[in-house]
């Protein structure tokens, strides 16, 4: 019978207690982020479930990212911690961070406080939910490949430049403008154009996450997947539309009903998704 090892045991309830005081700053940082906005009366007076996607996203990217300081080898209890609140506090800034890029760069048509706070645009906080769990993912993931803090920073500046082009990208292949729909509350849209988001974040993820001896063969492996990824997603959006809607208009069902058709919104991301991850088996 094997016998209790109480020093691992003590240990690793040191790393959890360690990551439930990286998710209290995490709030802590998301409230300095954001001054004036009272968390407990948009989700418990104003019941705004527009917050209450954005929220939610922002803690589990947040635990995902947090996440990306507990891997890797274990050196000393001492050791560990001081990674740990490295690793830790840097992922938060950088998920924080995106915040701000989301709102001045991919959303820089429309107010994006103003949609979610305001409007209570369901839409608009699936999409922002969808930005920060593609962050945390990415962090998460960077952190198995990367060989210092400068390359995960790296690492997650190449994977913003990824989702703002496919954005850019989105708005091309699709027969509509995805910020007018959006400003619209249109929630069908706005949960396709979230699956584009993670599937972006799912190849990049992949890439990220494989050691390299070179940066420059990092570098090389994680464009070549973008591309592939921005080959291969119109392509889903297209079988969607012809194959598993077939007879029927993905377009008509997202924008041409006056009450667009969540569930088409549901099916388009989960093409794209599953594009993404086939994308990181197969190549």
């Amino acid at each position: 019978m094997e016998h209790i090892n109480f020093e691992e045991i003590g240990n690793s309830s040191l790393y959890f207690l360690a990551s439930l005081i990286l998710v209290f700053i995490g709030k802590v940082i998301y409230k300095l982020f954001h001054p004036k906005l009272n968390t407990i009366n948009e989700l418990l007076e104003k019941d705004n479930l527009a917050f209450s996607f954005s929220y939610v996203g922002y803690f589990v990217g947040l635990v995902m990212a947090i996440g990306s300081a507990l891997l890797g080898e274990h050196v000393s209890l001492q050791a560990d911690l001081i990674a740990i609140a490295i690793y830790g506090l840097g992922a938060i800034l950088l998920l924080n961070i995106t915040t701000v890029i989301n709102e001045f760069i991919i959303f820089s048509k429309f107010k994006i406080k103003k949609e979610i706070l305001e409007d209570q645009n369901a839409g608009t906080g699936i999409i922002e939910a969808a930005n920060y769990i593609s962050t945390g993912l990415i962090i998460l993931s960077a952190s198995k490949g990367a060989d210092s803090n400068l390359m995960i920073l790296a690492y997650w500046g190449i994977a913003q430049v990824a989702l703002i082009l496919s954005s850019i990208l989105y708005n091309i292949i699709t027969p509509y403008d995805i910020h007018t729909e959006i400003e619209k509350d249109n929630v069908a849209v706005g949960v396709g154009y979230s699956g584009s988001i993670i599937a972006i974040s799912i190849i990049v993820s992949n890439a990220v996450s494989i050691h390299f001896e070179l940066f420059s063969e990092a570098i090389t492996s994680i464009i070549s997947l973008i591309v592939i990824g921005f080959i291969l997603i119109p392509i889903a959006r297209l079988i969607t539309g012809k194959f598993i809607l077939s007879g029927y208009s993905l377009k008509d069902e997202l924008v041409g009903q006056v009450k667009p058709n969540i569930g088409a919104g549901l099916i388009e991301a989960m093409a794209y998704i599953s594009v993404a991850l086939l994308i990181t088996w197969c190549f």
